[in-house]
């Protein structure tokens, strides 16, 4: 009989509609924004540019979902790792 590993990672990995969970919650946020605009706005142009922010926003989230280095300014992992409490002592001298 077959077995399968157990991956609890699932949601790490979770794509809808080329973007990550949070990155999707984000433009979610932007076009309920977005059709909020159009609803109080009777401007045509409101509404096309609306369209074209979406559209912005959503190639420059799928951008930074497919190279999130981007970003990052700092290192993954620190250089040393240690167990040892820090205090506000210092033992060398001046």
């Amino acid at each position: 009989m077959k077995t399968y590993e157990v991956y609890k990672n699932i949601r790490k990995q979770a794509v809808i509609f080329g973007l990550s969970i949070s990155l999707f919650a984000l433009m979610m946020v932007a076009i309920l924004f977005s059709l909020l605009v159009i609803i109080f706005s009777f401007s045509f142009g409101m509404i096309i540019g609306v369209f074209i922010i979406n559209a912005a926003l959503y190639t420059v989230l799928t951008r930074i979902h497919n190279n999130p280095q981007i970003f990052q300014m700092a290192k993954v992992f620190p250089r040393i790792i240690s167990n040892k409490r820090k205090s506000g002592f210092g033992y060398e001298q001046d």
